[in-house]
């Protein structure tokens, strides 16, 4: 029921402060009320300007019940002006708003009322059965936690998850019979993304006859190749059109071990990468990782050296690395890991490179210490905005001269936004990112900023290859770089969604060598579009151009 039924223990408490005539006919109209002779209480509170409150809220409840919905908003607006503080007026708006499937309008009038009175119970769980209702779990949970709700007694699933109950037991937070938080939600989505299992979840409450609710969840598992046979065929097909495949293993033995790796034979850059990682001790909060990445790859750094080189500048780089991560998921608002990497290169065939810049190149084995936190900044559910950081760092040594100790740092802020209720059309994503070295470090140590598929530093007009060799993006010890995108639903459907829409990027790689940064800030911007498909993986297609000078470029890829 829409309107507030507890409200006419309500007028009680003003007539009694009101004088007795005021007080009879409030009595009188609250029998008319429960009597449900909604004519008879507009012909006996007429329009008015100085009526009590209780008054024309019972006018506006009977015009409500009439179906008369301007006439009633009209009533409660005009109670609501000559008593600006009474939240039963802006209730009763939400609840005419709710009624003519205006959300927007009922859960602003709702916000209106708890900024009066955060603790009005009636607001904070008609707000949160709107956000619920428009798919918005988190909001619903901060409102409905407000007033003790909601109870859980059970979990159900649908379709029963392969994942071993212990595990699966494990990775919800929430105790039967108590109540179910917020940041119990939080924690609990945490765990299971971090299983990489389940690339879609959703949660449902599921009310029961006593009040309570079983949790309900709903989600397709990844296991083996992946949720069906063609998902794990394209999956590990994906890489084709870079001479790349991705052979990966989901929930090993039911115990949330995937095996993941990359194969690619393209003769400019050879590669080969593969990590098993699991919880750790049964515990989804805490997971290990080992990995091995072994590369050989042909660099092209003509364009890149500054000042650029009047001949070609070109180097062939070996690395191979091996290293141990864990991960702690703390709460769902922050997470930290820490891990070891042992490391050797090998720079062979160098042309058309200076003596000055040897250091960069000298080969030899290196151990490193890294760690990093993630933190949950702000989160903002009713308008689907959160702000998210991040900060690594690495120390390690060098066991060749003239290299020796380094260290490495960056951080990040990354802002995203979902404009509309529901959905995830007009997604917008906002990042700012840096990073610095410390010490001499070797050559593929330096950060890049441009595309290449294997770096993260995007920027989006600046190609990372030419004639694909890799070293054509600007490279150095430090830099800063800021992204921003939107993303527009152009399709979907039961097997992949289009997505389109515009980004900009902008950074600035420095060196203090005088071998390698970028002179000036560059500006990148264009379109870019992202075809997901049967929801496991994406294709990314963009047009990007240098701003400051004109080039264009277009590049793919693919991606989890």
């Amino acid at each position: 029921m829409i309107f507030l039924l507890l409200l006419l223990s309500l007028p009680g408490r003003a007539s009694c402060q009101a004088n007795p005539p005021i007080a009879d006919k409030i009595s009188e109209v609250r029998k008319l009320y429960d009597a449900g002779r909604w004519t008879d209480i507009v012909q006996a509170v007429p329009e008015s300007t100085n009526e009590p409150a209780d008054l024309e809220l019972y006018r506006g409840l009977a015009l409500a019940q009439l179906q008369r919905w301007e006439e009633a908003r009209g009533a409660f607006e005009a109670g609501l002006v000559r008593n600006p503080r009474d939240t039963r007026f802006l209730a009763e708006l939400a609840g005419i708003a709710y009624r003519q499937r205006q959300f927007s309008s009922a859960k602003r009038q709702l916000r209106r009322a708890l900024a009066i009175d955060s603790q009005d119970d009636y607001a904070n769980n008609f707000l949160a059965s709107i956000y619920f209702l428009e798919g918005n779990l988190e909001a619903a949970l901060k409102y409905w936690n407000r007033t003790g709700q909601p109870e859980l007694t059970d979990l159900a699933f649908d379709p029963l998850p392969r994942l071993k109950p212990q595990l699966l037991d494990r990775a919800f937070a929430f105790s039967p019979g108590s109540q179910w938080r917020r940041d119990q939600f939080l924690t609990t989505r945490a765990r299971l993304e971090v299983l990489a299992l389940f690339p879609h979840m959703r949660f449902d409450l599921e009310a029961q006859p006593d009040g309570s609710f079983n949790l309900g969840f709903h989600a397709a598992e990844r296991d083996g190749w992946g949720s069906t046979k063609w998902e794990g065929l394209l999956s590990l097909l994906r890489g084709l059109p870079y001479q790349s495949i991705y052979p990966e293993f989901y929930n090993l033995d039911r115990g949330g071990l995937n095996w993941l790796s990359l194969v690619r034979w393209d003769d400019e850059k050879r590669r080969v990468f593969t990590e098993i990682a699991a919880p750790l001790a049964e515990n989804p909060a805490m997971r290990y990782r080992i990995y091995f990445d072994g590369r050989n790859e042909n660099w092209d750094l003509t364009n890149t050296l500054v000042p650029s080189m009047p001949s070609p500048a070109r180097l062939n780089v070996e690395k191979a690395a091996a290293g141990v991560n864990t991960q702690f998921i703390v709460s769902g608002r922050w997470q930290w890991n820490a891990g070891v990497e042992y490391a050797y290169r090998k720079f062979r065939s160098l042309l058309g490179i200076t003596g000055q810049a040897a250091p960069f190149f000298t080969n030899g084995s290196a151990i490193a210490l890294r760690s990093g936190v993630q933190r949950s900044l702000v989160r903002f559910p009713e308008r689907r905005l959160t702000i998210d950081s991040s900060a690594a760092g690495e120390f390690g040594t060098f066991f060749e001269n003239p290299l020796g100790k380094y260290g490495r740092i960056e951080g990040s802020l990354a802002a995203n936004w979902l404009p509309q209720a529901r959905g995830e059309d007009y997604e917008m994503q906002a990042g700012l990112r840096g990073g610095r070295t410390f010490g001499k470090v070797p050559f593929d140590q330096l950060f890049m900023l441009g595309f290449d598929r294997d770096n993260n530093l995007w920027l989006r007009g600046h190609p990372g290859l030419r004639h694909g060799e890799k070293g054509n993006a600007p490279l150095g010890r430090n830099y800063i770089l800021e992204n921003w995108e939107m993303d527009k639903i152009v399709y979907k459907s039961a097997f992949f969604t289009l997505k389109a829409g515009p980004f900009l990027d902008s950074g600035k790689i420095y060196d203090p060598s005088g071998f390698f940064g970028s002179p000036k800030w560059l500006w990148d911007a264009g379109i870019q579009a992202k075809i997901r498909v049967l929801g496991s993986f994406e294709f990314v297609l963009c047009y990007g151009r240098d701003l400051r000078s004109g080039n264009n470029s277009f590049f793919t890829t693919v991606s989890r």
